[in-house]
């Protein structure tokens, strides 16, 4: 088993993406690894809120996240 280093840079080639149930085509979004892991203290101060409130809203605002490769911009 790989044990996760939240020290090592984020090579963010996923996104964990947290999908409006009410709103068609919004989401959340958050880098992550390919197995959905957050590096939190990698997050700016309101996007650590907005992973937050996704994970607590799941299944009454949010649909369960999804991991998806991450699209460059």
């Amino acid at each position: 088993m790989a044990s996760f280093d939240p020290a090592a840079p984020a090579a963010a080639a996923y996104q964990l993406r947290f999908a409006s149930l009410f709103h068609s085509g919004r989401a959340l979004a958050f880098p992550c690894d390919d197995h959905g892991r957050v590096q939190l203290d990698t997050l700016s101060d309101r996007a650590r809120s907005n992973y937050l409130y996704a994970r607590a809203v799941v299944g009454r605002e949010f649909a369960v996240p999804t991991i998806e490769p991450r699209l460059d911009d």
